[in-house]
């Protein structure tokens, strides 16, 4: 059951990340436009069927169920399959592939340890994106001004750079893992299977759209 419940909630943040990265992208049409998708497109979708705001405050309702879902189903089951290890005291069981340290598989290394990097990141990108939350560089009223005040600076692009590699590494694992739970994946080995190179594929496009707006800032001088 929590398999399955991770396997969900991924994909609900999934779903989220892919509609994020296209409103990103609105930061090319320059200022007018992308501070519009902001402020007057997004909180008044679906309006008046949806007060406004409406859609926002399910999206965050969700993406906040679905980020608690997500990480206790990881975090639960990470504690079980520590247990089933063979962990006793400081000593994890040995292996063929590393008979001298401990084994750490790609999954438990990079889906851990990418998992909190990647909940800092997304505090930290959330209270960025805030009203003047945290505003390096300079605060403004503009989202646009903002992001280019921001992305300026070389240790914000950096650890943006660094949340985003978390971001992909966790992707291209946790969208064969998801698909694999909830038996899309029929081949015998990850190596064969379609669903490696599309998720791969998926997880570099990904980070590759949300990185071309500090990228473009900081080394090409846009919005400047």
């Amino acid at each position: 059951m929590l398999k399955y419940a991770m396997a969900v909630s991924g994909l609900i943040m999934l779903t989220y990340l892919l509609v994020h990265a296209y409103g990103n992208l609105k930061f090319f049409q320059g200022q007018e436009k992308f501070d519009s998708y902001l402020h007057e497109t997004l909180p008044h979708m679906f309006y008046p069927y949806l007060p406004e705001d409406g859609l926002l405050w399910i999206m965050r309702v969700a993406l906040t169920v679905a980020l608690v879902v997500h990480a206790y189903a990881a975090a639960t089951l990470w504690r079980r399959n520590r247990v089933a290890g063979g962990y006793v005291g400081a000593t994890r069981y040995h292996s063929k592939q590393n008979r001298t340290g401990n084994q750490r598989s790609y999954a438990s290394f990079t889906m851990r340890w990418g998992g909190v990097i990647l909940l800092l990141f997304i505090i930290g990108h959330v209270a960025q994106m805030m009203p003047n939350w945290i505003h390096p560089g300079g605060a403004s009223d503009s989202k646009y001004d903002r992001v280019v005040n921001g992305f300026d600076l070389w240790w914000v692009v950096l650890l943006y750079t660094i949340g985003l590699v978390a971001v992909g590494f966790h992707l291209a694992h946790g969208f064969w893992s998801a698909l694999t739970t909830l038996g899309q994946n029929r081949s015998k080995y990850r190596t064969t299977s379609r669903i490696t190179a599309i998720s791969i594929g998926l997880a570099t496009l990904l980070v590759a759209t949300f990185l071309s707006v500090p990228f473009a800032i900081f080394f090409f001088g846009a919005g400047s």
